[in-house]
Protein backbone atom coordinates (compact mmCIF):
# COMPACT_ATOMS: atom_id res chain seq x y z
CA UNK A 1 0.00 0.00 0.00
CA UNK A 2 1.42 3.38 -0.94
CA UNK A 3 1.25 6.51 1.19
CA UNK A 4 -1.41 7.95 -1.12
CA UNK A 5 -3.83 5.08 -0.47
CA UNK A 6 -3.32 4.99 3.28
CA UNK A 7 -6.18 6.54 5.22
CA UNK A 8 -4.72 8.66 8.00
CA UNK A 9 -6.09 11.04 10.57
CA UNK A 10 -6.11 14.74 9.82
CA UNK A 11 -3.34 15.30 12.37
CA UNK A 12 -1.17 12.57 10.85
CA UNK A 13 -1.58 14.19 7.44
CA UNK A 14 -0.76 17.65 8.80
CA UNK A 15 2.34 16.31 10.59
CA UNK A 16 3.51 14.46 7.49
CA UNK A 17 3.02 17.52 5.28
CA UNK A 18 5.02 19.64 7.74
CA UNK A 19 7.78 17.02 7.65
CA UNK A 20 7.89 17.12 3.84
CA UNK A 21 7.89 20.94 3.80
CA UNK A 22 10.76 20.96 6.28
CA UNK A 23 12.78 18.38 4.35
CA UNK A 24 12.44 20.25 1.05
CA UNK A 25 12.93 23.75 2.50
CA UNK A 26 15.85 25.51 0.80
CA UNK A 27 16.80 27.38 3.97
CA UNK A 28 15.46 25.63 7.09
CA UNK A 29 18.47 26.47 9.26
CA UNK A 30 17.46 27.65 12.70
CA UNK A 31 13.76 27.77 11.85
CA UNK A 32 11.30 25.50 13.60
CA UNK A 33 8.88 24.24 10.98
CA UNK A 34 5.38 24.67 12.36
CA UNK A 35 2.01 25.73 11.01
CA UNK A 36 2.88 29.43 11.14
CA UNK A 37 6.15 29.04 9.23
CA UNK A 38 5.99 31.08 6.04
CA UNK A 39 7.23 29.24 2.98
CA UNK A 40 9.09 32.13 1.34
CA UNK A 41 10.05 34.41 4.19
CA UNK A 42 10.92 31.82 6.86
CA UNK A 43 11.92 28.70 4.95
CA UNK A 44 13.51 30.26 1.88
CA UNK A 45 11.22 28.75 -0.75
CA UNK A 46 11.57 30.25 -4.23
CA UNK A 47 9.59 29.49 -7.37
CA UNK A 48 11.51 26.34 -8.34
CA UNK A 49 11.44 24.99 -4.78
CA UNK A 50 7.69 25.68 -4.57
CA UNK A 51 7.17 23.68 -7.76
CA UNK A 52 9.23 20.83 -6.33
CA UNK A 53 7.11 20.92 -3.17
CA UNK A 54 3.88 20.90 -5.19
CA UNK A 55 5.04 17.96 -7.33
CA UNK A 56 6.20 16.02 -4.26
CA UNK A 57 2.87 16.50 -2.50
CA UNK A 58 0.96 15.60 -5.67
CA UNK A 59 2.95 12.37 -5.96
CA UNK A 60 2.87 11.51 -2.26
CA UNK A 61 -0.86 12.05 -1.78
CA UNK A 62 -2.05 11.44 -5.37
CA UNK A 63 -3.34 15.02 -5.60
CA UNK A 64 -4.53 16.72 -8.77
CA UNK A 65 -2.32 19.58 -10.00
CA UNK A 66 -2.96 22.78 -8.08
CA UNK A 67 -4.37 25.75 -9.96
CA UNK A 68 -2.52 29.07 -9.89
CA UNK A 69 -5.21 30.93 -7.93
CA UNK A 70 -5.14 28.36 -5.13
CA UNK A 71 -1.35 28.21 -5.16
CA UNK A 72 -1.14 31.96 -4.54
CA UNK A 73 -3.18 31.54 -1.33
CA UNK A 74 -0.82 28.92 0.07
CA UNK A 75 1.85 30.83 1.96
CA UNK A 76 2.38 28.92 5.22
CA UNK A 77 2.94 25.34 6.31
CA UNK A 78 -0.60 25.40 7.76
CA UNK A 79 -2.10 26.47 4.43
CA UNK A 80 -0.20 23.69 2.61
CA UNK A 81 -1.47 21.12 5.12
CA UNK A 82 -4.99 22.54 4.94
CA UNK A 83 -5.03 22.21 1.16
CA UNK A 84 -3.87 18.58 1.32
CA UNK A 85 -6.39 17.72 4.06
CA UNK A 86 -9.23 19.38 2.10
CA UNK A 87 -8.46 17.48 -1.10
CA UNK A 88 -8.07 14.17 0.74
CA UNK A 89 -11.21 14.84 2.78
CA UNK A 90 -13.25 15.49 -0.36
CA UNK A 91 -12.41 12.05 -1.65
CA UNK A 92 -12.80 10.29 1.72
CA UNK A 93 -9.12 9.64 2.42
CA UNK A 94 -9.09 11.18 5.91
CA UNK A 95 -9.86 8.88 8.81
CA UNK A 96 -12.84 9.88 10.92
CA UNK A 97 -11.85 11.52 14.19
Amino acid sequence: MTESTTVRSEQEIRDYVAEIVGELAPNPDGVAVDGASRLVEDLGYHSLALLELAFTLEDEFDLPPIDEATARLITTVESVAGHVVNVLGERGDVAAA
